[in-house]
């Protein structure tokens, strides 16, 4: 019988210590963020966001802008100088442009230090006056989706991700794919021609396995006569009794003890996915100040238990969600799984790298730094961190992992050099360079030995190099990430944002920089003009 919410119960700001009774390990416990300890630098950041909304008009003139093109403040990062990195949406002639963001650095009196634009070229098309109607280029996006939609949606915009600029129907549609995943595709339709120009789907597939992570602790909260598998800022797990569509019934129980190591027990997978998002967001705030998924200071609902033998797991945009696997036996709640999966939602609400070409090799690569970022900072006994993707899936049927950070081509699909085809590229084996950046900025090249995992990771320009330390990679990816790179963003872009976002972090010709200098070279990627000692 379903499990019931706690109807009309207040959330009681009081934190417990749930435990998850699972194989035996050394309890680790989940860092609680202090009760309003964003609260003063969300409202520097709003009130920042507030003022450059009222400068949009000067900042676009200050850039050159055409007359017609305008901009909106999507976002600002503060640095503790004064420094403003402003990420803006553009639009044409009061059309949304998709292709058209752009991030500005600003000193602390105003004055434009940088910027980074996804496109240079003036964004007007010919006509705004569409040939073909939205719903011919509904049906169009329906026909190409590959699934019966169940519902969708078009909006007139300027489409310049491509080559030129296109007066396009973004179409929206939702359904369900093959693999049993929900879709949410965005289908852009030339409004003159009613040619399909792209599809990029806004709803990301990963795989895992179950990796219990020992005896740990949750923090939960009491409501009502039980508790609640809920924590402070609002992450918490629902169970969805094998439906695939709604947000679940919250996890609650009288004892605060939950899961018991074994599948038959429907609160071990929730156990599981708790730690992974508890773990996800006090990565993201301990080690780079970041609120939460986005930056609001507010957790995810993760959903376990979604459909039947499904084999998979999924960000949608607004939460995670988590299959049983094959058999139902299997639940794919693995804390690298939610590390990776959670950080599609930071770069979802900062780059906004495209799925597609080399942005989204750039895009998956960064839900895999951090994926393995998160299971280094949990530090857990039973599944210490390593440079491995996968390694406890099995999905190969013979113990191998998913994918090989210190050599991505071990996988027999992942380059770990770039090259000029890489854009054309699943983005699951396009992500092999930067990943092979990560573990070289860490570790640096040759073979070692890390946790007990011998690594032996070469380079393509046949150089030697010595690492200064994963989290040093992190860090620069990070700002990389938030203040540098826009939605088309290359391997070339990567590059020249990850050099100076070491400069600003560590200094010029510092031995952070030189090495993050160093790895891109090693992976062959292409030169800009940025090198350490500029």
């Amino acid at each position: 019988m379903p499990r019931r919410l706690l109807a009309g119960s207040a959330l009681v700001a009081t934190m417990t210590a749930g435990v998850v009774a699972a194989a035996p390990a050394t309890a680790v416990p989940t860092p609680t963020p202090a009760a309003g300890q964003y609260r003063e630098a969300t409202a520097r950041v709003a009130a920042a966001r507030a003022d450059e909304g009222r400068r949009t008009t000067p900042t676009a003139r200050a850039l050159g802008l055409p007359a017609g093109e305008a901009l909106t403040v999507r976002s600002v990062v503060l640095d503790p100088d004064g420094t403003r990195h402003v990420r803006y949406d553009r639009t044409s002639g009061g059309l949304r442009v998709v292709g058209g963001d752009l991030v500005v650095t600003k000193a602390a009196d105003g004055r434009v230090r940088d910027k980074h634009l996804a496109t240079t070229r003036p964004l007007a098309v010919a006509s705004r006056t569409p040939k073909v109607t939205a719903a011919a280029a509904r049906a169009t996006a329906g026909r190409s989706a590959g699934y019966r939609p169940t519902s969708s949606a078009a909006a007139l915009v300027v489409y310049a991700a491509g080559s030129s600029n296109r007066l396009a129907w973004e179409v929206t549609t939702e359904g369900v794919r093959s693999t049993g995943t929900p879709s949410r595709l965005r289908t852009y339709v030339d409004a003159r021609t009613g040619a399909v120009l792209d599809r990029a789907e806004a709803i990301h597939e990963g795989t895992g396995n179950t990796q219990y992570s020992g005896v740990v602790t949750l923090n939960t909260v009491t409501g009502g006569a039980g508790f609640r598998l809920r924590d402070s800022v609002g992450n918490y797990t629902t169970d969805m009794f094998g439906l695939t569509s709604g947000t679940g019934t919250e996890f609650t129980g009288a004892d605060d003890i939950w899961g018991t190591g074994s599948v038959s027990a429907r609160d071990t997978a929730a156990a599981d996915a708790q730690w992974g998002a508890q773990q996800t967001y006090a990565y993201y705030q301990s080690v780079h100040n970041r609120a939460g998924i986005w930056n609001t200071g507010v957790g995810a609902r993760s959903r376990v238990h979604f459909a039947s033998g499904y084999v998979n797991a999924f960000w949608d945009g607004t939460q995670m969600t988590y299959g049983d696997g094959r058999g139902n036996t299997h639940p794919l709640t693995s804390i690298d799984v939610a590390g990776h999966e959670m950080s599609h939602g930071v770069t979802e609400n900062t780059a906004g790298l495209s799925y597609r070409g080399e942005s989204g090799g750039l895009n998956e690569a960064t839900s895999d730094i951090f994926g393995a970022a998160v299971e280094f900072y949990a530090s857990n006994p039973s599944d210490p961190g390593d440079y491995l993707i996968g390694e406890k899936i099995d999905i190969n049927g013979n113990g191998t992992p998913l994918r090989y950070m210190d050599d991505p081509s071990r996988d027999g699909q992942s380059p770990g050099c770039w090259s000029r085809s890489i854009g054309r590229m699943d983005v699951h084996y396009s992500s092999g360079p930067l990943n092979h950046w990560y573990y070289l900025v860490s570790e640096g090249s040759g073979t070692k030995t890390v946790g007990g995992v011998t690594y032996t990771s070469p380079t393509c320009d046949g150089s030697s190099m010595t690492g200064v330390g994963h989290l040093v990679a992190e860090r620069v990816w990070y700002r990389t990430l938030t203040t540098k790179l826009t939605s088309s963003s290359n391997y070339g872009a990567a590059r020249n944002g990850a050099i100076a976002s070491a400069k600003e972090l560590y200094g010029k010709n510092s031995a952070q920089c030189v090495a993050v200098e160093k790895a891109f070279n090693a992976i062959a990627a292409p030169k800009g003009n940025q090198t350490c000692a500029n």
